[in-house]
């Protein structure tokens, strides 16, 4: 079974991605099952984190194996996380919900909250904040900040027999789909796939921990590159000396680091998911089962190398590729199965390399922006002791000091504000009390303003006092050479835009070149199974005919 193989799926997964594709072409196919009726047994939701619709564009037409068969189905290549916290925690808390971040409390990956009983004040969105001890670094993974149910979850409440499964590459992807009832939940912990204190681990966990932690103790050599990503086989100087483009996924011995930004920890991921369908048998009962699967590696992928170079175009041939070894071991299972595949966000490309394809507002962000730096020099300009501002450098929120009193708070704002403005790198700034008194957006999201896209994901009990934005381009790492080089979370469609695809045996597939939104999947894959979802920010889309919406 795939299960006893786990670690043959993953070597081959590695050997075969320098193969061409025509080579790849020759992996024997499943039969896919014939067209179903009636309510699917298993819904299958897979996210891949920052797999931009711009990706999706640029690589549909070399995909030949998974990716290629749920191009078949019902296609929404322009699909949107429509708010502006285009993060990983927001992005996964609307897929499976129906909700936007606004509702669903997921704001940002990280959010200041002073009034944590703790040092450190920055709460990370999938943490128990309140843990003796903890810090947004060194957390205790909870679902306690996720404000909404998920799918599964209401599944579960319709029919108490629905097992719901969360598999995923980073611990808030599986927690954000799979929500607050789940009956496996697994994530990378950095070196074995982990989940809650004080569940019991079945056994096919325990195989695939041992079959991965075989693969990361041995080295792993450059990978050849394929003749399509030839053209993107360039180095890119990021300063100081170094440079990033050329490594191919080379990999010392025991670099669990590096398998994480590789393809074989999709590999993994999915190697996993697949396993737990097999050994709960999930959509053989007389239920309707579901899992979640996030694959994590393309994100890790694009910040460490950037969205445009040899890795990334690597990166997709397996991605597809894993994705279709996991289709093969569901159809294996004789389950009449739907699945869905979106992003939490897209990403953009390292500036190096843009301004290298003429972009000239491509540019890395300037330190003075960063909320410690500049409330430093207005605490100095108004005599205020201590900080007046807290938060990361912006692409969004920051909070003013509660310590100060109502005549220094508006000091500091009006402060901050004139001097964000100022900025050349900066787009926009906005307060709460204008964000909050911007209508909940409606309509195509493709047409939004920033305003109604920052309202998509304004919680006023967790967002900041004040929002600034960067420019298109922009990109908030100063200094690329110490850590990652690129990254997302703007308001710009190049972090907003992503694939939406369905598929399902036997139905009629079309491509629909209208924006939806991430929050349409889950109302319809609810109505696939008759389960009403009414009060969500989503709407259900007809997928037999061409993307309109249910009626």
């Amino acid at each position: 079974m795939f299960v006893k193989a786990i670690a043959a799926f993953i070597a081959l997964a590695l050997t075969t991605t320098a193969m061409p594709l025509s080579a790849q072409n020759a992996r024997p196919r499943l039969p896919v099952p014939s067209a179903p009726k009636g309510k699917p047994k298993l819904i299958v939701v897979v996210s891949v984190d920052q797999f931009s619709a711009d990706l999706f564009d640029e690589y549909r037409a070399t995909y030949n194996d998974g990716l290629a068969r749920l191009a078949r189905g019902a296609v929404f290549p322009s699909g949107f996380q429509s708010h502006a916290a285009t993060e990983t925690c927001p992005g996964h808390s609307t897929i499976t919900t129906g909700y936007r971040p606004a509702h669903t409390g997921i704001i940002a990956n990280n959010w200041t909250d002073q009034a944590a009983l703790r040092a450190d004040k920055s709460v990370y969105c999938a943490e128990d904040e309140t843990v003796p001890g903890s810090t947004s670094d060194n957390y205790t993974v909870s679902d306690k900040h996720l404000k909404v149910p998920t799918l599964g979850e209401r599944m579960k409440i319709a029919d108490p027999r629905t097992r719901v499964v969360s598999v995923a590459g980073k611990d808030r992807a599986a927690v954000m789909m799979g929500g607050h009832k789940v009956d496996e939940i697994w994530w990378w912990g950095g070196k074995t796939f982990v989940s809650y204190a004080g569940r019991a681990t079945p056994a096919v966990v325990t195989r695939a921990n041992a079959a991965i932690g075989a693969l990361i103790a041995r080295p792993q050599a450059a990978l050849p590159v394929p003749a399509n990503c030839l053209s993107k086989d360039k180095a890119i100087a990021i300063g100081a000396g170094k440079s990033v483009g050329t490594g191919h996924f080379e990999r010392a011995a025991g670099d669990a680091k590096g398998f994480r930004a590789s393809p074989a920890f999709d590999a993994s991921v999915f190697a996993l998911a697949a396993g737990l369908v097999q050994d709960m048998k999930l959509g053989q009962g007389p239920q309707t089962d579901i899992i979640t699967v996030g694959a994590s590696a393309t994100d890790y992928v694009g910040h460490t190398y950037g969205t445009e170079g040899a890795e990334m175009c690597l990166q997709q041939g397996e991605l597809d590729r894993s994705l279709g070894g996991f289709l093969d071991v569901l159809d294996a299972t004789g389950v009449d199965y739907e699945v869905v595949l979106t992003a939490d966000h897209g990403g953009n490309d390292l500036p190096e390399r843009e301004i290298g394809a003429g972009m000239a507002e491509a540019q890395r962000v300037d330190v003075a922006l960063a909320p410690a730096v500049m409330g430093k020099a207005i605490a100095a300009k108004l005599g205020i002791a201590g900080p007046t501002l807290f938060g990361d450098i912006p692409n969004g929120d920051i909070w003013l000091s509660t310590a100060l009193t109502p005549a220094q708070r508006k000091a500091v704002l009006a402060e901050a504000i004139a001097r964000y403005k100022a900025l050349p790198q900066v787009h926009s700034v906005l307060t709460a009390a204008q964000i909050a008194a911007t209508p909940m957006p409606s309509g195509p999201p493709e047409n939004w303003t920033v305003p109604q896209k920052a309202r998509a994901s304004f919680d006023p009990t967790r967002s900041g006092d004040l929002l600034v934005f960067l420019k298109p381009r922009v990109t908030p790492i100063p200094d690329p050479t110490k850590g990652y080089v690129a990254t997302h979370g703007s308001p710009w469609n190049y972090d907003r835009r992503v694939p939406i695809l369905f598929w399902r045996a036997g139905m009629t597939g079309f491509d629909h070149a209208g924006g939806i939104e991430t929050v349409d999947i889950a109302p319809t894959l609810a109505h696939t199974i008759g389960l009403p979802l009414p009060g969500v920010d989503g709407k259900c889309l007809d997928l037999t005919r061409g993307g309109a919406v249910c009626r």
